[in-house]
């Protein structure tokens, strides 16, 4: 009887669309966990640098159920579509700017040894790529609102877009040349001498930056400058719609995050002296780090104007990522 309970569980355990749904369960859970996480440290962060208390009362120790009760403020709200707006294309937006942030969440690697949900020979393609189409989901918010306000800001989402994809997509090729794969478990494995952060540190300051750039943070919030365009093409939201444009700029800065901890700085390779600490943590923690940076430079940076954002990007970064790819095959070629 034992014997038979164990084939029967074996044959569960070895069964592919089984493994496909656990792996789906534990990629949504990680993609509603921690955009929350990152959400409350944003606001206490921003209270402490602010010097003032913050959210307090949801929770007793420092506020910590206010991103708990934020979700069921918004699931109350009322859900208002505008009456000259296109209903059906605002009401697929957001989930057109939801899925692809889950997406990325299924490629990026969180340890060795099968710690990810996928592992694709073109991992880093498949996680820039799938990332960009968030903006289709931004012009179709802002043109179906019926809002001019909306609509300006879906267009400067798009521009930006167009602009800091490519230093973007020119970082990553540096960091693929070196590795000499696209797969992300692959670029990890590869930096256990030493982590690319060190040869490629331009590259690095370059993917940070046009991360910023993509997910309209400080100071490239532009897309939703509120004391020009109100909220940008998020004005005409309310509810669990609003909710998700949010839900998704925090997963963006969890995943992009993790995806620079990959690429520059070793996934879950340890430093040499600490290597008894386990390899999701490690991972973790990169990517807690950076996505405190991202919070960080929120409080820190007044916002470009869209002149300043366009030069930045065409000007210096551009020909800066083609400079760093040129001394990467020098390097790959003599060494």
């Amino acid at each position: 009887m034992i014997a038979v309970s164990q084939q029967i569980f074996e044959q569960y355990i070895n069964n592919v669309w089984i493994i496909f749904g656990l792996k789906i369960v534990a990629v949504v859970g990680l993609f509603l966990t921690a955009p929350m996480v990152v959400g409350y440290v944003e606001h206490k962060t921003l209270a402490h640098m602010q010097a003032r208390l913050g959210p307090m009362e949801a929770g007793k120790f420092h506020g910590w159920a206010q991103l708990i009760a934020d979700g069921v403020k918004f699931i109350q709200k009322e859900d208002i579509t505008p009456t000259a707006a296109d209903k059906f294309v605002f009401t697929i937006a957001p989930g057109i700017v939801m899925v692809p942030a889950i997406l990325v969440f299924f490629v990026v690697p969180f340890g060795p040894n099968g710690w990810w949900a996928e592992n694709l020979d073109v991992g880093v393609f498949f996680a820039l790529a799938i990332s960009s189409i968030s903006v289709i989901g931004m012009l179709a918010a802002g043109w179906s609102s019926a809002n001019k306000f909306s609509l300006i800001g879906a267009v400067r989402g798009a521009a930006q877009l167009i602009a800091y994809e490519l230093p973007l997509l020119l970082a990553t090729a540096a960091v693929v040349m070196q590795a000499g794969t696209l797969s992300l478990p692959g670029i990890a494995a590869a930096q256990s001498h030493y982590w690319y952060v060190l040869p490629q540190f331009a590259g690095f300051m370059l993917f940070i930056i046009a991360s910023l750039a993509e997910l309209s943070r400080p100071p490239f919030d532009m897309p939703i400058a509120d004391s020009e365009i109100i909220f940008g093409h998020m004005t005409e939201y309310t509810g669990v719609k609003f909710a998700f444009f949010l839900l998704t700029e925090y997963a963006g800065i969890v995943s992009l995050s993790a995806i620079a901890s990959v690429l520059f700085l070793g996934g879950w390779q340890p430093l040499p002296l600490i290597k008894f600490v386990p390899g999701p943590l490690w991972i973790l923690g990169k990517t807690g780090i950076l996505s405190f940076i991202v919070i960080w430079l929120r409080a820190t940076y007044p916002r470009l104007r869209e002149d300043q954002l366009q030069k930045m990007a065409w000007k210096y970064m551009i020909p800066i990522a083609l400079l760093d790819i040129l001394l990467t095959g020098i390097f790959k070629v003599v060494f």
